[in-house]
């Protein structure tokens, strides 16, 4: 079925008589003897349809965890100690912190490369146990060849590992092109709602899911039910929403790159974008709903962009209904990282587009007058 076909029909309880469409928040620490539940560190029946409607999306078994970087740190306990990472240089600061911290304690040693550069992400698999992707990479909008560095890195016997937050499995699926595990902060688009904390690994490999689950419950690593709930709410709309956040997001994308008070705009689906032929070939669902733009001038001038604005809100995270932006080297650690001081991540939500682009406009013009 089309994903958002089976957004809206998994993870649903058993067509009979007098039953519940919804699977009903099961609100229970622990479960009668004898049966398939025990404790709730282990199973619950509103994690289990919120996984199954992920898993189907993705194309392999959800695990449900208290948040994204819980899902990433599960996937770090399952490597030995001295292991060697291979990283982007620009990721999402929460694993690059994550990672540098381990690197700190000696658990791991962490390569940090051009995530765009395929030879270069394939050159140092050799003798790594992970490689780590994100496509698109957030901040910066690049684009990682996710099959060929992928078919690289397990040639150097390498685990791969995605991070699908900014695409969701409605524009991509990395289990398709190879990947071992897929990564999802489930607080982001698959939420919706900016009211939530969780996130998810996927994969089609039993050992690894059985390693992963068992992680979750011993460093109890849970979602609660509520939370669980109300992603897998968020997951019915998911096509619907990003389908009119990324229509939105390509024609910002173009007036933006326009204008004459922005230096540079990134987002995969323009055409001279240096990642759009790559995205085009492995983004089949279409280019999603983020994208940056950096101004001219410093990072006052973009502040004051992000300040003036009305209609969009100046906040962090991203992929809720509605449009966020923020200015990403205002973190530390982005900044050593190499984020432009003037570049503006902007989430896509689903207000009306002519809204967005007349705050935007005005934002831009109170900012950098001609």
């Amino acid at each position: 079925m089309h994903p958002d076909t089976l957004a809206v029909t998994a993870g649903r309880p058993a067509r009979e008589p007098g039953a519940p469409v919804n699977t009903p928040i099961a609100m229970s620490a622990t479960f009668h003897s004898d049966g398939a539940h025990h404790y709730g560190r282990e199973q619950n029946d509103t994690w289990e349809a919120f996984e199954a409607v992920l898993g189907a999306l993705e194309g392999g078994r959800a695990l449900a965890f208290a948040s994204g970087l819980a899902a990433g740190a599960a996937v770090l306990e399952g490597l030995p100690t001295g292991a060697v990472v291979v990283l982007p240089q620009s990721v999402y600061f929460g694993f690059g912190e994550l990672l540098r911290q381990r690197q700190k304690l000696g658990r791991l040693t962490v390569r940090s490369i051009d995530g765009s550069d395929a030879e270069a992400m394939i050159d140092a698999a050799a003798g790594a146990d992970l490689v780590w992707i994100e496509s698109p990479m957030n901040p910066t909008m690049e684009i990682c060849d996710i099959e060929r560095v992928t078919a690289g890195a397990h040639a150097h016997g390498a685990l791969v590992l995605c991070d699908n937050t900014f695409a969701t499995p409605i524009c991509q699926r990395p289990l398709d092109l190879g990947v071992d595990i897929v990564v999802h902060s489930a607080t982001k688009f698959i939420g919706g709602h900016s009211d939530l904390l969780m996130g998810a690994c996927v994969t089609r490999d039993d050992e690894l899911y059985a390693e992963l689950s068992g992680k979750r419950s011993l460093y109890g690593a849970i979602p609660g039910p509520l939370s669980a709930f109300l992603a897998l709410r968020g997951l019915r709309t998911l096509g619907l929403r990003i389908e009119r956040a990324q229509a939105s997001a390509g024609v910002l994308a173009e007036r933006i790159a326009s204008h004459p008070g922005v230096l540079r705009v990134r987002y995969p689906g323009l055409h001279g974008d240096p990642g759009h032929a790559v995205a085009a070939r492995q983004m089949t669902g279409g280019f999603g709903a983020m994208l940056a733009f950096e101004t001219h001038g410093d990072a006052a001038v973009a502040e004051e962009v992000r300040r003036a604005c009305r209609v969009i809100v100046g906040a962090t995270s991203l992929g809720g209904v509605e449009s966020l932006l923020e200015r990403r080297a205002r973190y530390p650690s982005e900044a050593a990282a190499g984020t432009p001081e003037a570049l503006l991540r902007m989430s896509v939500g689903i207000e009306h587009l002519d809204d967005l682009w007349a705050d935007l406009e005005q934002a831009l013009r109170v900012a950098i007058p001609r």
